[in-house]
């Protein structure tokens, strides 16, 4: 009975047609991303917390409210803890995904079920805890919950060339974690940490002092079966 009536209702879930689109437009991903972060965080109707899974589920909601509404971008969905592509029993914190489209970027196809890109979210300063190491924005020397680390270990990710993070910072400002993390990492070289080198820094790309916001840019060579990951770090003044 259903095989007769479903011939020719057999596309009614069907994504539509293509869109292609240049490698470069993950650049224009990552500026619209940054670019909702100020007008989020000053929103009066968001309830005011500092845990990361809470502010992370609020930025997905305003991310796909944002998405919905600006011209262009109606064609993405923002999801949390989301599973890895490559490693089901790891969650990805937010992921952004075709919502009815399939989309091509340099002839690699991506449907609603596979993750444009992976976002990594962190708190600065990381919360003080006997089991928490205070440089797990980068790394963690109790577990490998680092956010740097899971990229570059493959963890995350490791079926993209580009990734992100975005950095909620809730004391002292940018210019101090930008200077915090380039200590952290001239001691994780020191400590000849295995396949980190200076090369791991971030690099400063834009700063609003206005806005309180940044974008910054690192580059990371990954374990020998992966090519190397470039990781757009997004910050916002909390």
């Amino acid at each position: 009975m259903l095989a007769d009536e479903g011939e020719g209702s057999g596309q009614a879930g069907a994504l539509r047609s293509g869109i292609h689109q240049p490698a470069e437009w993950l650049s224009a991903l990552v500026d619209f991303i940054g670019d909702a972060l100020p007008g989020w965080r000053d929103d009066p109707a968001r309830e005011i917390t500092a845990g990361e899974t809470k502010l992370t589920a609020q930025l997905c909601a305003r991310l796909n409210s944002a998405s919905r509404h600006a011209p262009g971008w109606d064609f993405l969905q923002f999801r949390r803890e989301e599973p890895d592509e490559a490693d089901g029993r790891r969650a990805i914190d937010l992921a952004v995904a075709p919502s009815g489209e399939v989309i091509w970027i340099e002839g690699r196809e991506y449907t609603e079920y596979r993750t444009l890109l992976p976002i990594e979210c962190k708190r600065l300063p990381t919360p003080s805890s006997s089991v928490r190491d205070e440089r797990e924005y980068l790394i963690s020397r109790f577990s490998s919950t680092g956010g740097v680390q899971r990229f570059k270990a493959g963890h995350h990710g490791a079926g993209h060339e580009r990734v992100a993070m975005i950095g909620y910072i809730q004391a002292y400002d940018i210019t101090h974690w930008h200077s915090e993390l380039d200590i952290w990492i001239d001691g994780i070289v020191k400590d000849s940490t295995e396949n980190w080198s200076e090369a791991d820094k971030l690099t400063m790309v834009t700063h609003d002092a206005t806005q309180r916001v940044a974008g910054l840019r690192s580059q990371h060579l990954r374990r020998a079966d992966l090519g190397p990951v470039q990781i757009d770090h997004l910050w916002i003044e909390m």
